[in-house]
């Protein structure tokens, strides 16, 4: 009788039911209109073209160096938020989070103002060096790492917030260095979050469009990545649009699957 009496609360309402399905729809609904207008037979000539090829490898160049930019600049920005107590610490975390939900086209003009050839930093830059930044792949690696870092900042600072300290301070009573335990006790105990952190800022690289084409504009083989040549084909070439598109669906979603949850559990 018991049993029984928990396995009907444990029953989920239907009403709750049906609006998850419907939510779940408007996902999933999207993804099946791309499938049934795929290609499948001429899938494998779309990808391998010369614009789909040059996007590709823009794509992937940019994004691993926003990634590996985002890893360098971007976990030591969490380790201060994290651990330093200092005045104005919220506005200095917004100010890192804000690329999250201000649109990317505004991320990109702001950078456009800031290091463009008339921009407050970009000019006297240019004079010194001749560096333009805009219109560049450099340009590119900017725009995506501007929008890509705050999922590895957010990841990280998560992980070590969230950290037992005495594990670092018994290391630290043993004798360790603060770098000793860095790289022996706290890298490795936030080791799946900082993996995590450094995944989504790499898939985030990957599908940036707007800061990309406000900031470095849309050059076939210097600036286009591969939701700029998305957005190009669909103007005259459906078929590849469709390709391209998939491809980056199946990448995400690779992406998000084989994260297992570990970048909610970080939070």
């Amino acid at each position: 009788m018991t049993g029984l009496r928990k396995r009907r609360v444990s029953r989920p309402p239907l009403v709750l039911v049906a609006l998850a399905v419907l939510g779940l729809a408007v996902f999933v609904v999207p993804l099946l209109g791309l499938l049934a207008r795929t290609p499948w037979r001429d899938l494998p000539a779309l990808l391998t073209g010369e614009i789909v090829a040059d996007a590709l490898r823009l794509s992937m160049v940019s994004s691993l160096a926003a990634t590996a930019l985002s890893a360098v600049v971007g976990v030591p920005l969490a380790w201060v938020l994290a651990r330093v107590e200092f005045p104005g610490r919220s506005i200095v975390r917004g100010l890192v989070l804000l690329p999250l939900v201000i649109p990317p086209v505004v991320g990109g003009a702001a950078l456009l103002f800031a290091l463009g050839r008339r921009g407050l930093i970009g000019e006297p830059l240019n004079q010194a060096t001749g560096l333009v930044l805009p219109f560049s792949t450099w340009g590119v690696v900017l725009a995506v790492t501007f929008v890509a870092m705050p999922f590895l900042v957010i990841t990280v600072e998560g992980a070590l917030r969230n950290l037992d300290s005495r594990y670092e301070g018994a290391a630290a009573t043993l004798g360790a260095k603060r770098w000793t335990v860095l790289r022996r006790v706290t890298f490795p105990m936030i080791a799946p979050s900082l993996v995590a952190g450094l995944v989504l800022t790499w898939a985030r690289a990957l599908g940036e469009f707007g800061a990309t084409i406000t900031f470095a504009g849309n050059l076939p083989g210097r600036t286009q990545t591969l939701p700029l040549a998305v957005f190009v084909a669909l103007e005259s070439d459906r078929d590849t649009a469709v390709a391209l598109s998939l491809l980056m669906v199946a990448i995400s979603l690779a992406v998000l699957v084989a994260l297992r949850g570990r970048w909610w559990r970080s939070l």
